[in-house]
């Protein structure tokens, strides 16, 4: 027998326990008490197992602070990198927390022909079992809402129910694990075995120009790129041989897929990886090259979702959740901890982005542990908003679409287990545009020369909004910096989007009157801004023509001084720079309106695979003209394209039956005020 491993629990060797900072480990009276409780509830003494959660209860909290705040915790630096002491002591804190656990038992690893993995003890009948419980009943149906129901000022908080100050308190009255099972999760965690410790760093120039202590955690410099990696280890880690043996099956077009891949091959395990067929080549080639088995089924994450659960059934693999498991969220919150670990001193608050809510749950499920006064604070694209509108219903909901922009956070519904959490601990969300997150990459770029994918970018985004909406100042903050998968076709929209994100151009649209000198009179009245795009097209409609413009700005009181001269000029100016659906699509008819009688305005989603253009057009062509089509890249799963249909009001019934059987989303701009403006004749003269 190993002299350093006894029932399961490795103690250090001579030379590990020289390297490690003083009174950081167990002492080997608190060792051998664990390892007696853990031997009397292994024969089911039921008084020494209530005994020994007693005992854990009290050494947890002691071993986090002594950890977290100790003489031996590196003070801040411009970068903060990993230290193999610290986390030699975090294995070693982490066995003896692991075998004083009842609730979270170490399963043995296999040992494989490839890799030779960590050996622990024999999995015990009792642990086997607990690891294939019997599957919890289907989730309730939930409310379907839209995501523009809910709409705040960029950086404006939505409150959780912490910050709302409920006293209701759900977190651990039996419907899941409690705090203190969480936290010793977290520090049990194994991770480390293929994750780093991610380096925290202060972001110089982005501190300067807002007023506060800005840092970044960077998870974008993780193995696959994204912090995926540490919730798919951490569970796949606790499987037993027999699980690893039969394999492991996952469902994800990005991140996740690469870190159960990667988990796979650490582990010695075969993996299958299902992925909608939409999926960018550069994504599923990169899943491939870690060894794992790629099936591209399904033109949606849903799809692709049901046939992987079915072949899990019966192929009798274990599922991996990108998110809404205790063991996916504990690796997760591994993040939390190392942060409270890497900066001392008073922190404000920690952004986080949120999809399905992993890794929001598991750094404030240990944050809020060891420093309840730090705020935890979601981050949401505006147009994926399923958290937040979740903790105003005050029960989990289902979007009605969401925007594939930050694909890596668009998710229709979030998790039971992650909400239940989020809902008790989280202090809120902000929302952010699509403009705010193009601007965060290009901060992240000048900042540290790295590019971040648009859900990487979304904690920094947030952060920044939140600042300057409540004026923050002199405050310490951190951002997750989440991923770096950036598909390399987006970055044009990226830098179309940027400046408009950052403030520094704004697209507009006047109205001028054909005559001879109009143009140089507008000319004249912009002044000393730049124009830095502009778009004309004579119309026979009317005696008045309308051009759009994009102009670089310095303030915003600079721009609205402009719009003033304009409307003082008879000119009619309107300010689009907000409003998507022109910068995706309208900008680009200028000179194209039309007076089409029964038009309808729709944008529908095209997935990216050949025939999809052919079964929109037999669903509906030649029932009905087509009387507008524009199609916009944008590096995404699906195409979003605007189309017009000409359907009389007595066909609206069939046209909305075969849109739904289409299986494309899709949504109405009729009421888009800026699709009258733009395309159809106008009802006003420019005098």
């Amino acid at each position: 027998m190993n002299p350093c491993t006894v029932a399961g629990v490795r103690r250090p060797s001579p030379s590990a326990a020289a390297s490690e900072p003083p009174g950081t480990h167990l002492s080997c009276r608190a060792r051998v008490k664990g390892l007696k409780h853990a031997a009397r509830r292994a024969r089911g003494d039921n008084d020494a197992r209530k005994a020994n959660e007693k005992g854990e209860r009290a050494r947890i909290p002691m071993l986090t602070a002594r950890f977290c705040a100790g003489p031996h915790a590196p003070r801040p630096t411009s970068t903060i990198s990993c230290r193999p002491a610290l986390v030699s002591c975090w294995a070693t804190m982490a066995a003896a927390a692991t075998a004083a656990s009842a609730s979270f038992p170490a399963a043995p690893l296999r040992r494989d022909g490839r890799s030779l993995s960590r050996v622990a003890a024999a999995t015990t009948a009792a642990e086997a079992a607990s690891l294939t419980a019997v599957p919890p009943p289907p989730p309730a149906p939930t409310v379907r809402v839209a995501p523009e129901s809910l709409q705040r000022e960029s950086g404006c908080l939505v409150p959780g129910a912490r910050e709302r100050g409920s006293e209701e308190d759900g977190f651990g009255d039996g419907e899941g694990p409690g705090a203190m099972e969480y936290l010793t999760r977290v520090l049990s965690s194994k991770v480390y075995d293929v994750a780093i410790e991610s380096p925290l760093q202060l972001a110089t120039k982005l501190s300067d120009r807002l007023g506060v202590n800005l840092w970044i955690k960077r998870e974008d410099l993780q193995p696959v790129f994204s912090f995926k990696l540490r919730g798919a280890y951490n569970m796949m880690a606790k499987l037993s041989p027999e699980q690893l043996e039969r394999g492991v099956i996952c469902s994800s077009a990005g991140n996740h897929a690469q870190g159960v891949a990667l988990s796979a091959q650490r582990l010695g395990c075969d993996a299958v990886i299902v992925m909608p067929v939409t999926t960018p080549e550069i994504k599923w080639q990169s899943v491939k090259s870690l060894g794992a088995t790629v099936v591209l089924k399904g033109d949606s994450y849903d799809e692709a979702q049901s046939y992987a659960k079915l072949r899990c059934e019966q192929e009798g693999r274990t599922f991996i959740p990108p998110f809404d498991h205790p063991d996916v969220i504990a690796g997760q919150g591994t993040v939390g901890m190392e942060i409270v670990r890497q900066l001392q001193g008073p922190l404000h608050a920690i952004f986080v982005p949120v999809g399905g809510g992993g890794l929001i749950a598991g750094i404030a499920a240990y944050v809020k542990r060891v420093r309840p006064e730090v705020k935890i604070i979601g981050v949401e694209p505006s147009d994926a908003n399923a958290m937040a509108l979740s903790l105003c219903h005050g029960k989990r909901v289902t979007l009605e679409h969401v925007g594939g922009f930050a694909d890596g956070v668009a998710v229709k519904a979030v998790g039971e287990e992650t909400f239940r959490l989020c809902r008790e601990l989280v202090d809120g969300i902000v929302m952010v545009s699509r403009d705010a997150i193009c601007a965060s990459i290009k901060n992240m770029f000048e900042e540290k020369r790295n590019i971040l994918e648009p859900a990487g970018a979304l904690a920094l985004a947030g952060a920044e909004a939140y600042c300057k909406y409540y004026g923050l100042k002199g405050e310490t903050v951190v951002a997750i910096t989440s991923g770096a998968n950036m598909n390399f076709d987006r970055l044009r929209l990226v830098t179309e989007l940027a400046d408009v994100g950052r403030k520094q151009e704004a697209l507009l649209a006047t109205f001028l009157p054909e005559e001879q000198g109009s143009f140089k009179k507008f000319a004249a009245l912009v002044g000393r801004m730049n124009i830095t795009e502009f778009k004309y097209r004579y119309d026979s409609h009317t005696t008045g023509a309308l051009v759009s413009y994009s102009v670089g700005i310095h303030t915003d009181n600079e721009l609205e001084a402009m719009v003033d001269r304009m409307e003082s000029a008879n000119l009619k100016t309107f300010n689009l720079t907000d409003n998507d659906l022109v910068k995706d699509h309208l900008r680009y008819f200028i000179g194209g309106r039309s007076d089409a009688k029964d038009e309808l305005i729709y944008r529908f989603i095209f997935p990216e695979r050949p025939g999809t253009l052919m079964k929109f057009l037999d669903a509906f062509s030649p029932r009905w003209n087509i009387s507008l089509f524009h199609y916009r890249a944008q590096g995404e799963a699906g195409a979003n394209v605007l189309v017009g249909i000409q359907v009389p009001p007595e066909d609206l019934d069939e046209f909305r039956n075969r849109a739904d059987n289409l299986g494309y989303e899709y949504m109405s701009e009729m009421n888009n005020e800026m699709y009258r403006l733009l395309l159809r004749v106008p009802k006003f003269s420019c005098h």
